[in-house]
């Protein structure tokens, strides 16, 4: 894990990171009452920013919680950050907790100010011999709560879950539920199966990726066919192609899924045409 990039930004103040402090009170932190954002940065810019704002709403009101900004308040706080932080390739990292009330109450929900924090990191290095070789995974029963398309802070069951792909020596452990295939524990997850990408449809049991987005229009670009639906634990592993996509990912192939191969055991063609086309999609998203 890189060190994150020196300044951060806290309730309205732009500090260095080391000397951000929250209150002990903070729902976030008792509760785990909040939701969050990542969101590339490329060539100084962020890359596709509306559609993380849009999420970012949309979990806040499943959560009832007032967003404190418009996407334009948004945007110029993030750049303001992103520039002290010296632009080029990074991502950021943004909060928003319910804020901190005098007490631990878990109802009413308290109207009192939010706790609004971003900070940077540079952008992760692909491992060498990923692109080449591809990713092992494993797969694990779902251990999550039902609303999984919110974006919440309260990531134990997805950090334990990852875990065990640490355990495992793999990237990624990729969850089942009811004998279906539904994300990774930090990623979507694309199949194809004779020349056609599959991707399990949004619901309350995955969250809707944004950077999935990116490769199903990259997809329609290329010609590539393409649809949502479910997809059974048997279909998973018998899968021509597996792919991991996530904002600090971007789209990588999986070519070992609980020590067998995938397809091949290399990465496919299918996934070559996409990476491609997102890295030249990259380029001119960091260009002036």
């Amino acid at each position: 894990m890189a060190t994150p990039l020196p300044w951060c930004h806290l309730n309205g103040e732009q500090l260095l990171l080391t000397e951000a402090r929250v209150s002990p009170l903070d729902r976030s932190f008792l509760f785990g009452d909040g939701i969050y954002e990542v969101i590339p940065v490329y060539g100084g810019r962020l890359f596709r920013p509306q559609a993380h704002f849009d999420r970012l709403d949309r979990s806040a009101a499943a959560i009832r919680l007032t967003n404190p900004h418009s996407s334009a308040g948004w945007q110029a706080l993030l750049q303001q950050l992103i520039d002290a932080n010296g632009g080029g390739d990074q991502y950021v990292y943004l909060q928003l907790s319910r804020g901190a009330e005098h007490g631990r109450n878990h109802a009413p929900l308290p109207e009192i100010p939010p706790t609004v924090f971003a900070y940077c990191s540079p952008w992760p290095t692909v491992a060498a011999g990923t692109l080449s070789n591809g990713l092992a995974c494993i797969t694990a029963q779902d251990t999550r709560w039902a609303r999984c398309d919110i974006k919440s802070v309260a990531l134990l069951a997805n950090v334990l879950l990852r875990q065990l792909a640490v355990d495992a020596n793999a990237a990624e452990t990729i969850l089942l539920r009811d004998g279906e295939m539904l994300e990774g524990s930090a990623s979507t997850v694309h199949v194809v199966i004779d020349g056609t990408l599959i991707t399990p449809p949004n619901s309350t049991r995955l969250l809707p990726g944004t950077t999935r987005s990116v490769v199903e229009e990259l997809a329609d670009g290329l010609g590539i066919p393409r649809r949502a639906a479910r997809i059974g634990e048997a279909e998973l592993r018998s899968a021509d192609e597996i792919w991991l996509a996530a904002a600090t990912r971007e789209v990588q192939p999986v070519t070992r899924l609980d020590g067998m191969p995938v397809g091949t055991g290399l990465p496919g063609p299918v996934w070559r045409r996409i990476y491609d086309a997102y890295q030249q999609l990259r380029k001119a998203a960091s260009q002036p």
